[in-house]
């Protein structure tokens, strides 16, 4: 699947996109293994709080199922101005 990473997500991984090869059951999965494979995905996971994720370009929660996904989107919260 491929995983995009925005704004400061990007900046601390050094990648905006990447395809994963992953057993995932969840976002909350993915974000795990992610987490393990090195220090700079373990610091823009960090707090997941400070986060939101897309599954299929559809605002989700880290809960949601990846069984089927294409695409999974990590983001900041937007702000409006």
């Amino acid at each position: 699947m491929d995983v995009l990473y925005f704004a400061w997500v990007r900046e601390r991984i050094g990648l905006p996109k990447e395809q994963v090869e992953t057993g995932a059951a969840t976002v909350a999965d993915l974000v795990e293994e992610l987490k393990a494979r090195e220090e700079r995905y373990a610091a823009a996971f960090e707090d997941v709080s400070a986060l939101r994720v897309a599954v299929d370009q559809e605002l989700t929660d880290f809960d949601a199922p990846l069984a089927g996904a294409r695409e999974v989107a990590f983001f900041p919260p937007m702000t409006g101005g």
